[in-house]
């Protein structure tokens, strides 16, 4: 067995693992990533070829974030020279009593995010694929757009490698031992770091595990759905077609991206799913989140098939309160936490990495993390012996 010693290890390649390397290796720190399977892989929650980037959020501290979230992405986009973001804007819509509508509409007014109001009858001459109902509210962030995921993670990836630093993949995790140096053992090594970050998605409970943490984790498996357009081209990224996000037609909310990664088929996702063990989400046969897809495309969308046409899988790894933790772990402070994304954290990628970077330097970060803390889980917190 190999040992070897670093200033960082990693533990998960996602896009925030990714992205965590790549700030330490820009701060001059050896580093090595380690994911448990052989990258690329679509067995957590980064792959897949699009998310949506937006700075329209409900709480005001993710609209800050993202502002330096654009310019991240468009910085690693110059580096890797590759196109990584599409402007599309996103239609954010539903009941205009909604609270979450109002949310949306309130965050983006008080931030100067910039929008598009459209009348009633200007959206029916701007989207007539699209079902307004009556007491609905609408607008457009035009910041708004389709990033390319997988591209994403093999450029951030590039870049780190370029800098210096060390990806091992198909190394599953079999031991952490913290201490003054933190010892990870893995089925093909001993790596030996002065810090360690754990991006590990679904399974952070797992690895959490072997410093006497568990955190309040659920993790579920989402049906990812592509429903072909009637009419090809009619929901296109080519004609114009926003991203969009409705409030208020379900428990929680569904989003689109316009046909593009699969030509005539359109994605629409629920945000959410059925619980699951990361190690056997195959076996959840859950469509509970396609039905309701199916009864909001036939209600909204007209001009798609009302049954998908390719169902693809991911999982969400979601805290009681949704928001994220970036922290340290509440014993060991050269451990440093990012889990929780809720399925909403890839466009963060970046400022995540910012983040889990400056706690690893001990540095003061950049935003307040408050609203990320694991103290806000004291009651549910508890130890994994």
């Amino acid at each position: 067995m190999s040992r070897q010693n670093y200033d960082c290890i990693v533990i998960g390649a996602g896009v925030q693992g990714c992205f965590t390397a790549y700030h330490m290796a820009k701060n001059k720190q050896s580093t090595l990533l380690l994911d448990q399977f052989l990258l690329p892989h679509s067995r957590g929650s980064s792959h897949g070829q699009t998310r949506i980037i937006r700075k329209a959020y409900e709480q005001d501290f993710y609209t800050h974030m993202m502002e330096e979230c654009y310019t991240l992405w468009a910085q690693l986009e110059r580096e890797a020279g590759v196109s990584l973001f599409r402007r599309t804007g996103i239609l954010v819509k539903g009941p205009a009593e909604d609270q979450d509508f109002q949310l949306f509409r309130d965050t983006v007014q008080r931030n100067a995010v910039p929008t598009e109001e459209l009348t009633p009858d200007q959206f029916s001459r701007r989207l007539p694929q699209v079902t307004l109902r009556s007491g609905e509210g609408t607008f457009i962030d035009t910041t708004a757009g389709v990033l390319y995921a997988d591209r994403a993670l093999r450029a951030a990836q590039g870049v780190f490698q370029s800098l210096g630093g060390v990806i091992q993949d198909g190394e599953k995790v079999l031991n952490i031992q913290p201490g003054s140096t933190v010892t990870v053992t893995t089925a093909c090594g001993v790596y030996k770091a002065k810090t360690l970050v754990i991006t590990a998605g679904p399974w952070a409970n797992t690895l959490l595990s072997h410093t006497d943490l568990q955190l309040p984790l659920e993790v579920v498996k989402i049906n990812v759905c592509y429903w072909k357009e009637r009419v090809p081209g009619t929901y296109g990224i080519e004609t114009h077609f926003p991203c969009f996000v409705q409030t208020g037609a379900a428990q929680y909310q569904i989003y689109g991206l316009p046909s593009n990664e699969y030509p005539g088929l359109v994605k629409i996702c629920y945000h959410m799913g059925s619980k699951t063990e990361p190690d056997e989400r195959d076996r959840q046969k859950d469509q509970t989140d396609v039905h309701v897809l199916s009864h909001f495309v036939s209600d909204y969308l007209p001009g798609l098939e009302p049954e998908p046409a390719v169902v693809e899988t991911c999982m969400y790894t979601v805290t009681p309160d949704h928001h994220f933790v970036l922290d340290y772990h509440p014993i060991h402070r050269n451990i440093v936490i990012g889990a929780g994304f809720s399925g909403h954290g890839f466009k963060f990628g970046p400022v995540v990495g910012k983040i889990l970077c400056e706690l690893s330097l001990g540095q003061i970060p950049s935003y307040d993390l408050s609203p990320f803390k694991i103290q806000r889980f004291h009651k549910n917190l508890r130890s994994s012996l």
